[in-house]
This record gives structure tokens, sequence and C-alpha cells, in this order.
């Protein structure tokens, strides 16, 4: 029988995690005509796993990954990705293309193309040292040898003017309140455990409501699957408000975890 906090008890929880609200409000400058983000976060050992297994060249933080008392810390961030603005879709742009080049986009926004075989090649993002340091502790790929935060904002948040701490500091803010909430809990408790998808959606339910079931995607690998990351769909306008049960927009397809999966741990 699974354990969590009464629903209305969680709903004030943000409310205790003030320190982690680094960030002022996440506004788009230009192309605000968007309904929601995707908050994607990887189960960071199964990331590690995926790359493993298929002979990827392995980034130095999965080569120095280590246990970690608090399991829920292996829920790490990979980004935070505005939904296709209505004004870019109307010069014939659809989803597709969209999520494969983000701001690089033509005809609009036509910025330069960030590729992921080479993140480091991506300007700098003009972070400043207070959030860079705060990001490396939840973006294992900040900084160092991988870039991962360069191509994000290159990708996904340049077009849109953000502030770089503003655009990375709610990504950390998003990342704590899920490591902190019931469903936290629940991967934490499970770390190293194959788990149904029923559980999962059964833990998310009892932390946010069953909206938010409908709106997490969830990506898995290897055979028996283990779990690789979860894209999380979230409304514009609840943004910059602690996640609560009308934070979340359903989307379309759940992912291709099945049944049961597995919350893999560090080693190979």
């Amino acid at each position: 029988m699974m354990n969590f906090t009464p629903r209305h008890l969680l709903l004030c929880t943000p409310l205790l995690l003030s320190p982690l609200a680094f960030a002022d409000a996440l506004q788009p400058s230009q192309y605000g005509d968007f309904d929601r983000y995707v908050l994607a976060l990887s189960w960071q050992t199964g990331f590690c796993q995926s790359m493993h297994d298929h002979n990827r060249n392995e980034p130095a933080e999965c080569k120095a990954q280590q246990e970690q008392a608090d399991k829920s810390a292996f829920l790490t961030v990979h980004g935070l990705w505005p939904g296709l603005p209505k004004s870019v879709a109307s010069r014939g742009v659809d989803e597709k293309r969209w999520m494969r080049y983000g701001c690089a986009t033509r005809p609009v926004p036509n910025m330069a193309e960030a590729r992921a075989s080479n993140k480091c090649a991506a300007p700098d993002t003009g972070l400043s040292v207070e959030m860079a340091s705060k990001l490396a502790g939840v973006m294992p790929g900040a900084g160092g040898q991988s870039c991962l935060e360069r191509y994000e904002y290159a990708k996904h948040g340049v077009c849109f003017g953000f502030n770089p701490d503003d655009y990375f500091g709610t990504m950390v803010r998003l990342n704590g309140e899920v490591k902190h909430s019931a469903f936290g809990q629940f991967l934490a408790q499970h770390y190293g455990q194959v788990v149904t998808r029923k559980a999962f959606n059964q833990a998310v339910k009892q932390t946010w409501g069953s909206d938010a079931v409908n709106a997490i995607k969830l990506t898995c690998d290897g055979n028996p699957a283990y779990l690789t990351e979860m894209q999380i769909s979230l409304l514009a306008d609840k943004i910059n408000q602690p996640l609560q049960t009308a934070s979340f927009a359903p989307q379309k397809h759940p992912g291709n975890c099945g049944k049961s999966f597995r919350l893999d741990a560090v080693g190979y």
C-alpha cells in the first residue's frame, strides 16, 4: 500500500520551498502567444544506462555518477520547452518542425540552429555565476564538457527573449517542487525497483489530481524497460505559480513505457 501526504497539504508544500524560488517571473518578450511549456526531466541513471547500452559517447556526468542519499536527486533537469507560438504557426510551421528546430525554425524566428552533436558550439547563455551554480546542482550536463544549458537556451529560449536567470531559475524551482512532492517521494522510495504505470499514475494523481496523469509523457529504453525521461505539459499562464492541480495541460501520447518499467539505479 502506498503512503502519500494528503493533497490539501501538498498544495501548501511549495510555500515551504521558498528558497527554491531563485528566479523572477518568466516572461517572453516576443513570440509569447503559446499556451504551454513542456518541462523535461531526466531519470539520470536511466539516461546514462541508455547511453551505455547504445555504445554512445557517455558524457562526463555519467562517468562520474555516484550514489546519493536522497534518491530523488536522480530526477534532473533536461529543459523547459515553450510550445509552438500561434504567430510562428501562421507562417506554416507545424508542431513536428517546431520540436525539431525550435528557435532555428524558418521563416521565423530564424535563429542559428543549435546542434545536439556539438552543444558547446552554442553561444554562452549569460547566466549569472550564482544561477549557474544552482543549475549545476540539478542539470548534470550544464557547463563542463557537455554544455547542455547552452544548447537548451539556444534552441528553446533565446528567440523568446527570456532572461537566462529567470529561464533556468524556473527549471530549478519546478524540479525542486517535483522532487519535494509526494510524487518525488514515490520515485525515491522505488529507486532501483520495477514499478507499474498504474502505480506511477496513482502517485501522480494523489499528488496533483487526475489531469496531471494525462499531462505526463514517459520515455523508456531497454528490455526490460527502464525510465529515461518524463515530459510534463504545463499551462503557460500558470508557469510562475507553484505546481498545483490547475497547472497541467493534457498531452496526446502517454509515451512508450508500457505497463511496467524500472527506476534504474547507479551502475551498469
